[in-house]
């Protein structure tokens, strides 16, 4: 739609009036009531936006699942014939609110759940592990996060991923901390009673 300006002269006695044209506003403003007054008619353009969900990762856009507003014509001629982006309707936006809350009730659940094993291995007490003795406090090879593990297994018929468990180096006989990351937020602590047989 192209810009319009009109200019006119009028002798009218109102400070300031508004006319509409096919059903957008224009506002008038008069100088002076006894004078001839200069009268302004200007319509800017409007910017036209649409607010997407996008579909998949655009390039200097956003990642995929993210709102955005993105200009009308970028919408029409790309977005939508590529398959990228979606409008935004209040079905959708019910939707994805829908998709939110059970994500997080899975993410909740889940904690949850570490949290409750982590009081489970805390309470166990300390697990047994028996090396062959050498000299003084020394035991032969070292007890590793493998060794732990299977411990654990054994005593809980728990599968625990050894790369989740974090030792300190376990060379002497004596008792340590082993620490099992069962989930981002949850550490269990864990006691170790290494002895030689």
């Amino acid at each position: 739609m192209a810009s319009s300006t009109a200019l006119s002269l009028s002798w009218s006695s109102s400070l300031c009036s508004s006319h509409s044209f096919n059903g957008v506003a224009f506002e008038t403003l008069k100088v002076s009531p006894q004078r001839s007054s200069l009268e302004v008619l200007a319509q800017k353009k409007a910017k036209k936006l649409r607010k997407v969900i996008l579909k998949e990762d655009v390039l200097d856009l956003g990642k995929q699942g993210q709102l955005l507003d993105v200009k009308a014509g970028f919408f029409r001629n790309f977005l939508l014939p590529t398959g990228k982006a979606q409008l935004i309707t209040p079905i959708l936006l019910k939707e994805m609110k829908m998709e939110d809350e059970r994500i997080e009730a899975e993410k909740q659940r889940v904690k949850e759940e570490a949290q409750q094993l982590a009081i489970i291995f805390e309470t166990v007490g300390a697990f047994k592990v028996k090396r062959k003795g050498g000299k003084g406090k020394q035991i032969f090879g070292s007890v590793t996060a493998q060794d732990l593990v299977d411990i654990i297994k054994a005593q809980l018929q728990r599968d625990i991923d050894k790369r989740l468990v974090s030792l300190p180096e376990i060379r002497e006989t004596g008792e340590y901390i082993a620490e099992l990351k069962l989930h981002p937020d949850v550490t269990a602590r864990v006691r170790l009673n290494v002895f030689a047989n």
